[in-house]
């Protein structure tokens, strides 16, 4: 099965992905559990139609404004279409669903069929004093879409998912483009019918959305070979509540600072992206996965920057830590099995038969050389047929009473191992004080020539209160990030948990910048209120 042939998923209000793939706890992962003092919760999560909602804060001649620009049966107010999009996909989002709080709910969901659609709706809620929170795959991790609703009328979410259309395909230039709302297998699907691949293959990539991508600087699994993103748009055009902005005329240009930089990762403050012209690839002929066996973690991440900085560059380049390998975390079906030992990597090769096979040779010289040990294809193969089952080990877990949650930062390479090691003990230490031993994994999977990505996944037993629990886990993960001098987000985006981490990073001068940027775009501060910036205190 290829990444065309998964797919589109409309996510159940706490429940990842496609309930078809829905997966079990294996027994050795139920008889390891029980060892780290995991119980099962004496409540189950309530179920979505006992969930109850605020009242819709619009009046009437509100949302009569929304129907008049989109039709009265575009525009939302019952029980399933509001809790369809409360929050996100973060472990807390949905630990607040699970306990049957909804409060974050919108007021109402409007679906745009157009982009101009889109701009009136905007100048409608500005015009209002409503807010809006952009929404296509809704799979944000980081708070994303729970915008501040002090001083505002309501909020409305703006569904992009009738933006769904490749809009151009250019095969002479080999760029594309693409709605907003198109998720991940559409686009794939779309693509390939005229022969190519975007190559954007993140973990959330049954939901997620090329708006998604574009709000939040995405990376694929495949960003060594494909890029991030980021890297691949080449144009964009942006909804706002003062009117449109469309950005891309060349590939490059001298002409100013590039301002679909400034768009790229703005996460729905700035407007809303509602096609992006990107990059493709012709699709590639041949994939290889396989797995590599290193006897220690640094020793590892040394081969892999060997490759990233004087090539070959494989497609797929990921390398899991000691705990990480053995846990086996990417194969449900054997969570908690034997793995290999020392540290694996999964390294993968996409593109032509004699680009594989020359990419591939030269890559396992490298590897070879610094002291890798070839396991053959299953271990790859494994992984990348398994790829997107992990998430749907989140579910099982937690209702098993275990605390999993995820975090991501990047640095670079002369910082990598000590950063590992901050992160790790500010973890262990913070859920260790509050009574639960954690496990704390950790892999790269974003590499770059002056640096890579780390990637954490954390588990432990529940305590009482988990949201607390996890919030002041997360507390001491920001601040080891910040003290060591790293981003603090690499692929998961700002939202409103890295907020103030991220103001402290970039430094107050640089938020009074975004801020008059926001100021100019949006003058009502109706987008998205509260994320990326926070909006009720001064630079300085």
């Amino acid at each position: 099965m290829t990444e065309s042939d998964l797919p589109v998923v409309d996510f159940h209000p706490y429940r990842w992905g496609d309930p078809a793939h829905a997966t079990e706890l294996p027994t050795s992962a139920k008889d390891t559990l029980a060892l780290f003092g995991v119980k099962t919760p004496e409540h189950g999560p309530v179920e979505p139609v006992e969930i109850t909602l605020p009242a819709v804060a619009l009046d009437a001649e509100a949302l009569d404004a929304l129907a008049a620009v989109v039709g009265a049966e575009h525009v939302h107010t019952d029980h399933d279409a509001r809790l369809g999009h409360t929050r996100g996909w973060s472990t807390p989002d949905l630990l607040r669903l699970r306990a049957g709080d909804a409060t974050d709910a919108p007021d109402a969901v409007a679906k745009p069929g157009t982009h101009d659609e889109v701009v009136a709706l905007l100048d409608a809620c500005s015009t209002r004093n409503i807010a809006v929170v952009p929404y296509s795959g809704g799979t944000s991790v980081v708070g994303g879409l729970a915008p501040r609703r002090e001083g505002f009328a309501g909020v409305v979410a703006i569904d992009l998912g009738q933006l769904d259309a490749l809009l151009d395909l250019d095969p002479v230039s080999r760029t594309a483009t693409l709605q907003a709302g198109m998720r991940g297998p559409r686009v794939e699907a779309l693509l390939g019918e005229k022969g190519f691949t975007l190559g954007h293959f993140p973990q959330s990539y049954e939901g997620a959305s090329i708006g998604g991508y574009a709000a939040a600087r995405s990376a694929g699994q495949s960003s060594a070979g494909y890029g991030r993103f980021d890297d691949m748009v080449v144009g964009l055009v942006l909804a706002t509540p003062r009117g449109t902005v469309t950005l891309g005329s060349a590939p490059k240009s001298a002409a100013g600072p590039d301002l679909r930089q400034l768009v790229l990762g703005s996460e729905g403050t700035l407007g809303v992206i509602t096609s992006v012209t990107v990059r493709v690839r012709p699709a590639p002929a041949e994939r290889v996965f396989e797995s590599w066996r290193f006897a220690s973690f640094e020793a590892g991440a040394d081969a892999l920057r060997r490759l990233v900085q004087d090539g070959p560059e494989p497609t797929v380049l990921r390398l899991s830590d000691e705990t990480e390998t053995g846990i086996n975390l990417a194969d449900p079906s054997a969570m908690f099995g034997s793995g290999p030992g020392g540290c694996l990597a999964v390294v993968g090769y996409e593109g032509s038969a004699a680009d594989v096979a020359a990419r591939r040779a030269g890559a396992t010289a490298v590897l070879t050389e610094a002291g890798g040990e070839l396991l053959g294809p299953d271990g790859g193969e494994a992984w990348r047929k398994g790829r997107y089952r992990a998430p749907y080990l989140r579910d099982p877990l937690l209702d098993a009473g275990v605390l999993i949650e995820t975090l991501e930062t990047v640095t670079f390479w002369s910082n990598l191992h000590a950063l590992r090691a901050a992160v790790t003990t500010a973890l262990t230490e913070s859920l260790t004080a509050q009574g639960t031993a954690p496990l704390v994994l950790c892999h790269i999977s974003h590499l770059y020539e002056t640096g890579a990505s780390l990637y954490f996944t954390v588990a432990c037993a529940q305590a009482e209160d988990p949201l607390a629990q996890w919030a002041q886990a997360k507390s001491a993960a920001n601040a080891a990030i910040r003290a060591a001098g790293a981003a603090i987000t690499h692929h998961h985006g700002v939202g409103t948990d890295h907020r103030d981490t991220y103001a402290q990073e970039i430094g107050p001068l640089a938020v009074d910048a975004l801020r008059a940027v926001k100021q100019a775009l949006d003058p009502a501060g109706i987008l998205n209120p509260g994320v990326l910036i926070d909006p009720t205190t001064g630079g300085d």
